[in-house]
């Protein structure tokens, strides 16, 4: 009786394994030395077999955890996917190498891979700046943690890069505003660009912008104020030949209000 209770228990459980079967094929790759499996991806990676390369690197992760080839793995997985415009698994990953290892020497690289993802994705200006400004929080990180490094300089560029979509979106909703009469939405906008992104190509024309609604709202001190700093900074501007023509219009010229936010948004910049 024994033996055949264990039988009939061994074909229970073999029906029930067969229930819980999936039929999923998987890779399984034996345990080798990590170096081993680490020069095995990148020789993948060098073939452009990116898919193959990933999984190869993530075996060097499961299997040597906490070696220094788990290390570089994770990071050489980071750059495939931002190789291959998989913009948000490249992020996933370098920001898990920035938690486990920001002290590393790569650590500088794992974040500018991070920016790059954002910053690759900015889109043009009619649309959302989501992305944008978190490529420039992203770029803004490694100027201030990693200055010294080879990437800060390449990320100061991507940063004015930045600034001046934003400064761009700005502009866009601003001129809308002006279209449809709406001076003191645009003159928020404008003031956007003048007090935040006045090292963008954008700001002779929202200093002209700000002359042109304030005229229009008769406040003409502001607009002799704009039109000066305007003039001030960019002598040469055609945007100030047009505010002047603009202010003397009204029988004045440009003349700078010292109380003005504008001439103190300047001041504090060392531009006016």
């Amino acid at each position: 009786m024994r033996l055949v209770g264990l039988v009939l228990v061994g074909a229970s459980l073999g029906g029930c394994a067969g229930l819980f079967d999936t039929n999923k094929e998987e890779t399984v790759y034996p345990d080798v030395p990590a170096e081993q499996r680490y020069n095995e991806a990148l020789t993948l990676m060098q073939k452009e077999d990116y898919a193959e390369a990933i999984k190869r690197f993530e075996d060097v992760d499961r299997q040597h955890p906490y070696s220094d080839w788990a290390r570089k793995a994770m990071l050489m997985i980071a750059y495939i996917n931002y190789t291959m415009g998989q913009y948000d698994e490249c992020i996933g990953v370098a920001k898990r190498y920035l938690t486990l290892h920001p002290g590393s020497a790569d650590a500088a690289y794992a974040q500018y891979l991070v920016a790059s993802s954002y910053f690759d994705q900015i889109p043009d200006i009619s649309r959302d700046q989501q992305r944008t400004e978190r490529a420039m929080d992203a770029l803004d990180e490694i100027v201030r943690k990693y200055p010294d490094s080879e990437y800060a300089v390449a990320a100061k560029k991507k940063l004015e890069v930045a600034r001046d979509q934003l400064a761009g979106k700005e502009m866009m909703v601003g001129r809308y505003y002006l279209e449809q009469r709406n001076y003191a939405g645009a003159i928020n906008r404008f003031k956007v660009v003048v007090t935040r992104y006045q090292t963008t190509r954008h700001v002779e024309e929202a200093l002209y912008r700000l002359t042109e609604a304030y005229m229009a709202l008769g406040v003409v001190s502001e607009a002799q104020t704009s039109a000066a700093v305007l003039g001030y900074n960019f002598p040469d501007s055609s945007w100030y030949k047009d505010a002047y023509k603009l202010v003397q219009s009204r029988g004045v010229s440009p003349q700078l209000n010292q109380n003005s936010w504008i001439t103190k948004a300047f001041k504090g910049l060392g531009l006016g």
